[in-house]
């Protein structure tokens, strides 16, 4: 059995779990709403405050989609209570980063600011060299990170660039000089 996929999922007061036919699952809660289609080989069921997801025998396929489609809707219960955050550092002379309505202008080091909308259901705020990304979809608030991150990915030598601010950059020593 899989050890992610066999754990319940505990559902908090406050939040309310519907399940459609083809595994069709809308999760209310505080902060919103999520909805999302997962594969119909896994049955989903509500019991006694906590949702299980069974697989219908041990087929590799299956297997594998029960621990993803249980990590899946735990993602979404915990998006739609507490939300998902990401945090990025700019660090680089001269780079900075500013909000303008639901766009973030980000000044690279290139010739022209590179702008930035907001998707749907995501926020992000700057503060000082800090950029916070926030909403309830974890898969979005990942992937707009990511775009972000993108944009100037941090470089070995002098550690200038976008990173999360968990991230370690590994530095590499430059060239020396002549003898």
């Amino acid at each position: 059995m899989s050890r992610i996929g066999r754990m319940p999922i505990p559902v908090p007061a406050g939040v309310t779990v519907d399940i459609a036919a083809g595994n069709v699952v809308t999760v209310k809660g505080p902060k919103g709403t999520l909805t999302r289609e997962l594969s119909e080989a896994m049955s989903i069921e509500m019991e006694d405050g906590h949702l299980v997801v069974k697989r219908p025998n041990d087929l590799k396929r299956n297997k594998a989609l029960h621990g993803l489609t249980r990590a899946l809707l735990h993602n979404m219960v915990v998006g739609v209570t507490d939300g998902f955050q990401k945090t990025l550092e700019i660090n680089g002379v001269g780079y900075r980063a500013q909000k303008q309505g639901n766009k973030l202008v980000l000044s690279l080091g290139y010739s022209h600011p590179v702008e930035m909308v907001d998707p749907d259901g995501v926020e992000s705020t700057v503060e000082g060299n800090k950029i916070i990304i926030k909403g309830i979809s974890k898969e979005k608030v990942g992937q707009y990170a990511a775009n972000i991150r993108e944009k100037r990915a941090p470089e070995p030598y002098k550690g200038k660039g976008i990173k999360y601010s968990d991230e370690i950059i590994r530095r590499k020593v430059g060239k020396t000089g002549k003898k």
